[in-house]
């Protein structure tokens, strides 16, 4: 494949991309329910570019009730090879301030209200999370963010909790404890979910504030968040913006690309034709081929 289509799913704060030419809202219908929002496509310098506001305009939808299977599936459909996360997350360490991004490399899963596969009864399938996010997409991503002026760090790891309601101080001191570098309420499962689709995947989660950890900072308020998301927002837009034009002009081919090879488990003869159906775009490429 050696055309890049950039999908971008944007968090908080971030409704849609700048200076896209030939610029359309576009509606996507998906098996699994209506995504976030129709898709805003258009083209960056040579490259074709895929937008999804997670939260709809004018964020509409709380974490927990972003249908992240339809979002991942609806921008499989409209052809994206690759997907960049942006994410509002609060910090847990001290040296992560309120304004910098993180390039976020592993992922702790705390959710629990929400679908997290494509798979299931009808047909089972296991892909590896070791790794969850696509390293070379991430360091493509790096010094995107960094010429765009964001103080950005490369590599952390994002605890995904449930939400809405924010930490309590004694949730935040364990995710401390435990290795993490910034919380938030989004990446997860979307992670994963791009990973059964076959996605290469990149966040970069931009820090609004302290958590509630910290001793000498005031506890997490939505006021406080807005006004620092404000500013990320800009950068991030400036940040996808310089890595469409920074994008290799042939796309290589990734290990992602094919993750679903033998992960399969149910057997051909074995599989629900509806299941199969409604994962058309997610299994089509792995499926070809195939001996019942």
């Amino acid at each position: 494949m050696a055309a890049w289509v950039l999908g971008v799913i944007g968090g908080s704060g971030i409704y849609e991309i700048d200076g896209l030419e030939n610029a359309r809202w576009t509606k996507m219908d998906s098996p699994f329910g209506p995504p976030s929002d129709d898709l805003l496509i258009g083209r960056l310098g040579e490259v074709e570019l895929a937008f999804l506001p997670r939260h709809g305009r004018g964020h509409r939808l709380p974490p927990s009730h972003v249908n992240a299977r339809a979002n991942i599936d609806a921008l499989k459909r409209a052809g994206c090879t690759d997907i960049l996360s942006l994410s509002a997350v609060g910090s847990l360490r001290e040296s992560l301030a309120p304004g910098q991004f993180v390039v976020v490399d592993q992922f702790i899963d705390r959710t629990f209200a929400r679908e997290k596969s494509f798979f299931g009864p009808g047909l089972t399938a296991h892909v590896s999370m070791a790794h969850p996010v696509c390293p070379r997409l991430s360091a493509l991503a790096y010094p995107a963010s960094r010429a765009a002026g964001a103080h950005t760090v490369m590599g952390g790891c994002y605890l995904a909790m449930e939400g809405p309601q924010f930490s309590t101080l004694a949730e935040s001191n364990l995710y401390r404890s435990w290795g993490c570098d910034v919380i938030g309420m989004t990446n997860m499962p979307e992670a994963k979910l791009a990973r059964e689709a076959e996605l290469p995947y990149a966040s970069v989660a931009m820090v609004t504030d302290y958590d509630c950890w910290h001793e000498t900072e005031a506890d997490v308020e939505v006021s406080h968040i807005l006004e620092v998301m404000a500013s990320n927002s800009r950068t991030a837009r400036e940040l996808v913006r310089r890595l469409a034009l920074a994008l290799p002009d042939r796309r290589a081919p990734s290990p992602i690309d094919t993750c679903l090879d033998g992960a399969l488990i149910t057997p051909p003869g074995a599989r629900d034709p509806a299941v199969m159906n409604n994962l058309s775009a997610i299994v089509g490429r792995a499926v070809q081929g195939e001996k019942a």
